[in-house]
C-alpha cells in the first residue's frame, strides 16, 4: 500500500487514492468488481499514444451520474487527484494521470438514450466510441458527421473534452460544432447542464462551448445531447498523385472559386506513402511524391458533377493518376490508406513525435515547406500529413528513442514548427489538444492575461485541484 500522503505537480500534499479508507468508500459506491488497484491491471491506463507511463494508483469505473457525483464528493474530502479516461488514444497526455490517484473509466457508461429524428439530436452517455454512436444513428438514416481517425477506439467524452476534429472537419466542423447540450459532474460533485436540446440558445454563458476541449479539467461529461444530420444520398472520393507535397497543397484553395466545398481533403507526403505501400500493400505509385485525397458528399447528382470537377482541377494543377473511387467497397480502400498512415510511420524510428500545428489553409504549402527545412537542419526524419482541407498537418519527427542527441533535436524541431505555425496565423495544436506534453508551449499561442483568465475559470471549477492536475498549465 502506498504512503498516505503524497505530493503533486504543483507540490501541494495530497491524500492518495490507494489510502484503505479510501478504497472502501469507493468499493461502496461502485461495487468492489469495479475498483481496479492490481498494478499490472492499471498499468495500461497510465498511458496513451505518447507510451509515457503514469499508473495510477486505481482504476474505478462507474455507470451512472450518481456514481459519478459519490466519487467527485469523495475524492474532494480527502483531496486524491482524478482523471476521466475514454478510449485512451490520444497524443497529449490528457488522459494520463501523472499526478497519480485514480483513473475514471467510462467504460460501462455508454447508453444511447435516445435518437430523435424529427428534432436531429441523440443523446447518450459518454462511453460509446464514435463508431458505436455513428453505426447506431445509421441505421435511421442520419449522420453524426465528427470522424477523427481514431474513431473506432475513440470514446464520445473523449472526443468531447478534446473538441476531436478528423477528415470531415472542411464540411462539418469540429465535435463542438455537434455539441447541443451537457450533462456535467463538477470537481466538486455538483452536477450542473449546459445547453439544451435546440441549435438556438443564447440563455447565459456558452457553457457547453467551455467543456468542448477542456480536458477533462472542469468537469466530467456524464450525458451529452449531440447534434445530428439527414444521411447524405452519396459521396465520392477521388486520389490523385503529385510530383510534390506543395504541389498538393497548392490544390487546396482551387475549389472554391468553382463553387465546391469538399467534406474531406486529405494529403499525405512520400515518406507516409512508402510507408503504407511496404506496411500494406495497397498498389500506391512508387512514382508519388505526395497523395491528396479529396471526397463530396450530396444527392447522387450532384455527387456526381462535383467528383467530375474535382477530377478536371487536380489534374489542371498537377495531379496524376487520378483515381475515383466506383464502389462503396473501393472507396473505403482509398480512406483505408489515410488511416493506416501513423502506425506505419514506425518503420522509420523507435519514437514518433506526432504533432498536429494548423494554419490558414492558404498557408498549408509554405508551412509544409518550411518544416522540412527545420527537419533538414537538425538532422532530424520528418513525414507530414493530415486534414490539409482545414489546414491541420500531422508533423512527425521519428527518431531512435534510445539516441538522447537525436531526441533533444527533434524537440527542438518541435518547438521550431510551434513557432512556425504561430507565425503563419495558426496555432500549436488543432485536434490533439495541450494535455502535459505542450504544455510549456502554450505561451507561443495565448498571450499571459489570457491564461491567466483560463486558470482562473479552471479555479472556479476545481478550487481543489483534483481534476486532472498538470495538464495545460505550467
Amino acid at each position: 500500500m502506498f504512503e498516505s500522503i503524497h505530493f503533486n505537480s504543483k507540490g501541494r500534499a495530497t491524500t492518495t487514492a490507494s489510502n484503505p479508507a479510501v478504497l472502501a468508500k469507493l468499493r461502496g459506491i461502485v461495487g468492489e468488481e469495479n475498483v481496479v488497484i492490481d498494478p499490472e491491471k492499471v498499468e495500461p491506463y497510465g498511458a496513451d499514444a505518447v507510451k509515457e507511463k503514469f499508473p495510477p494508483e486505481a482504476v474505478v469505473f462507474p455507470e451512472s451520474t450518481a456514481q459519478m457525483v459519490e466519487i467527485l464528493k469523495l475524492a474532494n474530502e480527502h483531496l486524491f487527484p482524478v482523471t476521466a479516461r475514454g478510449g485512451g488514444v490520444g497524443y497529449t497526455g490528457g488522459a494520463v494521470p501523472i499526478d497519480g490517484g485514480i483513473v475514471i473509466g467510462t467504460d460501462r457508461m455508454k447508453k444511447i438514450i435516445e435518437i430523435n429524428a424529427d428534432d436531429l439530436y441523440v443523446i447518450c452517455q459518454p462511453g460509446l466510441t464514435t463508431f458505436e454512436l455513428q453505426q447506431a444513428v445509421a441505421a435511421q438514416g442520419l449522420l453524426f458527421a465528427p470522424d477523427p481517425a481514431s474513431y473506432k477506439d475513440s470514446f464520445i467524452g473523449g472526443n468531447i473534452a478534446e473538441n476531436a476534429g478528423g477528415m470531415r472537419t472542411p464540411k462539418y466542423g469540429v465535435t463542438k460544432h455537434h455539441v447541443l447540450g451537457l450533462e456535467v459532474v463538477t470537481a466538486i460533485g455538483e452536477v450542473i447542464r449546459t445547453g439544451g436540446k435546440t441549435v438556438k440558445n443564447v440563455v447565459g454563458f456558452d457553457l457547453t462551448g467551455l467543456m468542448c476541449g477542456s480536458e477533462g479539467m472542469l468537469g466530467i461529461i456524464t450525458e451529452a445531447t449531440l447534434k445530428l444530420l439527414p444521411m447524405p444520398e452519396a459521396t465520392s472520393t477521388v486520389r490523385a498523385n503529385f510530383h510534390s507535397m506543395e504541389a498538393a497543397c497548392k490544390v487546396l484553395t482551387k475549389f472554391t472559386p468553382e463553387g465546391l466545398l469538399p467534406m474531406a481533403m486529405e494529403v499525405l507526403d512520400k515518406y507516409c506513402v512508402a510507408a503504407v505501400e511496404e506496411n500494406f500493400a495497397f498498389g500506391l505509385s512508387k512514382d508519388a511524391e505526395a497523395i491528396l485525397i479529396v471526397a463530396v458528399d450530396g444527392s447522387t447528382e450532384e455527387v456526381a458533377r462535383s467528383a467530375q470537377m474535382i477530377e478536371r482541377i487536380i489534374g489542371e494543377n498537377g495531379g496524376f493518376d487520378i483515381l475515383r473511387a466506383k464502389t462503396k467497397e473501393e472507396e473505403d480502400k482509398l480512406w483505408d490508406v489515410r488511416r493506416a498512415i501513423s502506425p506505419s510511420l514506425m518503420k522509420y524510428g523507435t519514437l514518433k513525435i506526432n504533432e498536429d500545428v494548423v494554419v490558414p489553409r492558404s498557408k498549408v504549402p509554405e508551412l509544409v515547406a518550411r518544416i522540412e527545412q527545420i527537419g533538414r537542419r537538425h538532422d532530424t526524419f520528418v513525414a507530414n500529413f493530415g486534414h490539409a482541407g482545414d489546414g491541420n498537418i500531422h508533423v512527425n519527427f521519428v527518431v531512435d528513442r534510445d539516441d538522447a542527441d537525436a531526441v533533444a533535436r527533434a524537440r527542438q524541431c518541435v518547438s521550431e514548427t510551434f513557432q512556425l505555425s504561430v507565425e503563419l496565423g495558426g496555432t500549436i495544436s488543432g485536434e490533439h489538444g495541450i494535455g502535459y506534453v505542450k504544455a510549456q508551449y502554450m505561451d507561443y499561442a495565448i498571450d499571459r492575461p489570457t491564461l491567466e483568465i483560463m486558470k482562473g475559470i479552471k479555479k472556479v471549477f476545481d478550487p481543489n485541484g483534483i481534476l486532472n492536475p498538470g495538464k495545460m498549465f505550467v
